[in-house]
């Protein structure tokens, strides 16, 4: 027996066929007796409409797209969960494919969802390129853009206010009886970068303190490793009792440099770092950092793209979440 369609639904109502559709898809005001009828008659020949044609018809597919660098980095993988715990909550789904660095892959990636009717797109890169940026602001559908470095002034994004959240940990430490603070950051003008970095200097120049500051050629735990040396030079030489890593993946570098190397955290150095990463709370001894609510980001990326959908409501530039200081073990307290 083949499936009912619409207008076996329209006929056993004694309605038409575009007073169905306007029941369906609550397009236009029916009659309460009229919608009565065709709600019970799709009851009774339990009717279930081709969703793929009615979002073709209606452009709406209540599908959000989710484009990721890679889903196994741990920060990018809490982001995706906030953007699909929340999207379910309105009744979307996400559709997600990870382009791992490869712009060419992630141009495919985005022309296949708009192919697939997705109505806004999330963007959650750590150096996207511009060019993917430009493309999905060609397309009419609103996206999001989650970036750990890019400037975000051209586009709609989520983070924290980087500036007080440096500021925040670079007071901590001076509380703490730290005067000699090195502040460690990737080598780069990228905005997040030179954000934290300004924090850092701001609140050593309020407390008459000198600043110290040098930069290396990355931001995982692989270069907060090979730079260990270096940066131990300048703790002996400049007498450094803290060091505040601008990314925790720096600081776990650096707290296995000091493991291998015989040196002691908090004992003979202290350790902050920025994030609050999934391994930050798992290293021994645990680092104390900054924790940026990455769930949240997600979950507001999405939530702001679907309040854009349904209610037209415009969308911030850019939305400032709260940053919080994780206290943990790497620091010593030296008053």
């Amino acid at each position: 027996m083949s499936s009912p369609t619409i207008k076996d639904v329209a006929k056993l109502a004694g309605v038409s066929i575009s007073t169905v559709s306007r029941v369906m898809n609550d397009s236009k005001p029916v009659s309460p007796e009229s919608r009565r009828k065709v709600l019970d008659a799709i009851e009774k020949l339990d009717f279930k409409p081709n969703e793929l044609a009615r979002s073709l018809v209606m452009r709406r597919s209540n599908l959000i797209g989710v484009v990721v660098k890679d889903i196994a980095i741990s920060h990018m993988t809490e982001m995706v969960r906030g953007i699909e715990e929340v999207g379910r909550m309105y009744n979307y789904d996400i559709l997600l494919s990870s382009f791992y660095g490869d712009l060419d892959l992630a141009k495919k990636i985005i022309n296949f969802m708009f192919t697939k009717q997705v109505e806004g797109i999330i963007l959650v890169s750590e150096d996207a390129n511009p060019e993917l940026v430009y493309m999905l602001n060609s397309h009419k559908a609103p996206f999001m853009h989650l970036d750990k470095f890019y400037d975000t002034d051209d586009t709609y994004s989520v983070n924290v206010d980087y500036v007080k959240a440096s500021k925040d940990m670079t007071e901590f430490l001076i509380e703490k009886g730290h005067k000699n603070i090195l502040f460690i950051k990737e080598y780069s003008n990228a905005k997040i970068g030179l954000e934290k970095s300004k924090g850092y200097n701001e609140v050593v120049k309020e407390n008459n303190l000198k600043s110290f500051e040098i930069s290396v050629d990355g931001v995982t735990d692989r270069e907060g490793y090979n730079h260990g040396e270096e940066i131990w030079e300048v703790i002996e030489r400049e007498g450094i009792t803290a060091c505040f890593f601008s990314e925790d993946e720096l600081a776990i570098g650096f707290l296995n440099y000091c493991y291998d190397n015989n040196k002691n955290v908090p004992e003979d150095i202290s350790v902050a770092g920025f994030g609050d990463i999934k391994t930050a709370s798992l290293y021994r001894p645990r680092l104390t950092t900054v924790r940026e609510p990455y769930y949240d980001y997600g979950a507001v990326a999405v939530r702001k793209i679907i309040k854009n959908l349904k209610d037209k409501e415009d969308m911030d530039k850019v939305t400032i979440l709260p940053s919080s200081l994780i206290v943990r073990e790497t620091v010593k307290d030296l008053n």
